[in-house]
């Protein structure tokens, strides 16, 4: 009798866990047949040839850079976010770290992607105080001298005289050249002196062509030697009690620069 009621409960277990693997194929069914239906379903876009780089080129549309950030959804996938655009960065001391790393003067400036402008206005008569302060960019809005008419000197007279100068970590490139020569072409008596800690692609031909037009407007230009440096340093540099000691190569890199200069102006 025990036999048998064992033998009975035996088989209900067998039937019970034959009709649970029967429900979960089911469900595996239902589920792969719901999978199948929502990837038919899913609808296929297509663009014109040409459309996505276009977008991609121009940044669909927008005025500012996007950068692929990774979605929070799981999926891997990323989407586009838009950057602020730089902002001209104007001041009239520096941070001691500022120039001594974007105004050093060597031959291969990798990694100083922006141009430091330091000036200093003067009126004839010294009828007012200078006007003294630095600009910097990122190369990403107008450069920094442009800026300095923008900024400084928006809305000058023709008529007034100024003489302005610039300590700046590069020579400007073709399109600031071109850009400033032809303000010294329309305003006469702007006087300006450009000091350079190296020059921007002198190799270029076109860049040589810019100095050459820029130096016939009339702007003078010059490299910095080390004493500029220690004016910079004094004048527009945040050092508290800190002195200025030129790096070992200062004198060298001038000496180079200076010669290529007085090659691209003869």
């Amino acid at each position: 009798m025990a036999d048998r009621t064992s033998r009975v409960s035996v088989k209900r277990k067998e039937k019970k866990a034959e009709n649970k693997t029967n429900d979960e194929k089911e469900k595996e069914k239902t589920k792969c047949g719901k999978k199948l239906e929502k990837v038919a379903k899913k609808p296929e876009t297509t663009s014109e040839p040409g459309v996505m780089d276009e977008d991609k080129r121009n940044g669909e549309a927008t005025g500012a850079a996007a950068v692929p950030v990774k979605k929070n959804d799981g999926t891997g996938e990323f989407e586009p976010i838009e950057l602020p655009p730089f902002e001209i960065v104007t001041g009239e001391q520096m941070s001691p770290f500022y120039f001594k790393f974007q105004f050093r003067n060597v031959e291969y400036s990798s990694g100083r992607n922006k141009t430091l402008l330091c000036y200093r206005v003067d009126t004839p008569g010294g009828s007012t105080e200078p006007l003294k302060g630095y600009l910097e960019d990122e190369h990403a809005t107008a450069h920094a001298e442009e800026a300095f008419f923008q900024q400084v000197l928006p809305d000058s007279s023709p008529s007034q005289e100024y003489d302005v100068t610039w300590y700046v970590t590069s020579s400007p490139c073709v399109a600031c050249a071109a850009k400033v020569a032809n303000i010294l072409r329309q305003r006469k008596k702007l006087r300006l002196c450009v000091f350079c800690s190296r020059l921007f692609e002198s190799e270029e031909p076109a860049i040589v062509e810019g100095l050459k037009a820029l130096a016939n407007a009339g702007c003078k230009l010059r490299m910095m030697k080390p004493s500029d440096f220690e004016h910079v340093w004094e004048t527009y540099v945040e050092k508290e009690d800190q002195s200025f000691t030129p790096w070992e190569d200062c004198k060298e890199n001038y000496d180079y620069y200076m010669e290529k200069l007085a090659d691209i102006l003869k």
